[in-house]
């Protein structure tokens, strides 16, 4: 198994990660023992790291995916929106329960914009940090969609690791573009943080340049590892063969024909709460109906997680 350090923080992964948003009920809505099994097979291939969060309710499908397999075999990185003490100890012990852990490897502060949000966070930074002392947390860091967050993230030294949108297009990120963003991630590389990306495909805008996408990030030398959704077997070999055994897998151009989309039932009541949620600017309410602008839309899912009648799926 290739495997390579992120950043200084002495975990060692696999250059494919994960992406676990894909089989919670906010988008494939796959069973567990279905979902657990995908882990699994993809672990089997080559792949250790996987990338959750609080918010995707699937430290059940983790737990059972790698159940029997050494711990320190596989990384687990989360991420919480917690900006306090409490709220951050909360995350943590969620976490080392459901995941049926000692330890979480990697805990990042979920969705941060800039050094403001990150000093408002900063409470459970500082958990976190305390955690990490105690041997309760391997790394500490944040994922973010813009730059201004991965700005932030390299004025301060406690952050090791940043899980940033990267993608050839720019898709997904709301304040530049490509460009931008691998201007900032070179000085992030620059001070030794780790890297590891997200959206590689731009959410399946991509899905038709699949191959071109995958290695405009691969040749960028930037992302220690790169997040990717998987909801089958197929997928999950077309990755690894692209990601970890750099060549091309036939299955590719059945797979590159599927375009998923965005969901809205016709039951929604046109609260808006997605529309607030949504940072793409992608939603918006006609007729007192949720619609889905799919140019903006990034299929995140985020959207799904504060409906409360759960009418928006991404398939």
């Amino acid at each position: 198994m290739e495997l390579v350090e992120l950043g200084n923080t002495g975990i060692m992964v696999s250059p494919m990660c994960f992406g676990s948003l894909t089989i919670t009920p906010f988008q494939s809505n796959l069973p567990v023992d279905k979902g657990a099994y995908l882990i699994r097979y993809a672990f089997e291939k080559g792949v250790n790291f996987i990338d959750t969060a609080q918010l995707y309710n699937n430290y059940e499908y983790i737990a059972k995916g790698y159940k029997g397999i050494s711990r320190n075999n596989y990384v687990v990185a989360t991420k919480t929106y917690a900006w306090n003490k409490k709220l951050a100890q909360e995350a943590l012990e969620d976490a080392l329960t459901r995941l049926n852990t000692d330890y979480i490897d990697i805990f990042l502060l979920h969705e941060q914009e800039s050094e403001f949000t990150i000093k408002g966070h900063f409470e459970a930074l500082e958990f976190l940090i305390r955690a990490k002392e105690k041997g309760y947390i391997r790394a500490v860091g944040l994922s973010t969609h813009r730059i201004s967050g991965v700005e932030g993230a390299n004025k301060f030294n406690e952050i090791e690791l940043i899980h940033p949108i990267l993608n050839k297009n720019g898709l997904g990120i709301p304040d530049g573009n490509a460009e931008d963003m691998i201007s900032v991630l070179k000085k992030a590389k620059s001070y030794n943080k780790g890297i590891y990306s997200m959206k590689p495909l731009g959410g399946g805008h991509l899905i038709p340049e699949v191959y071109q996408s995958i290695k405009f990030v691969k040749d960028l030398n930037l992302a220690d590892s790169i997040a990717i959704g998987c909801q089958s077997k197929d997928e999950i070999d077309c990755n690894v063969d692209l990601i970890i055994n750099n060549k091309y897998n036939e299955k590719l151009e059945q797979l590159s024909s599927r375009k998923r989309k965005l969901i809205i039932e016709d039951y929604c009541v046109g609260c808006g709460k997605c529309v607030k949620r949504c940072d793409q600017n992608a939603l918006y309410l006609e007729n007192h109906k949720a619609k889905v602008n799919p140019n903006k839309c990034v299929l995140c899912g985020y959207c799904a997680t504060v409906c409360e009648d759960f009418y928006i799926k991404v398939i």
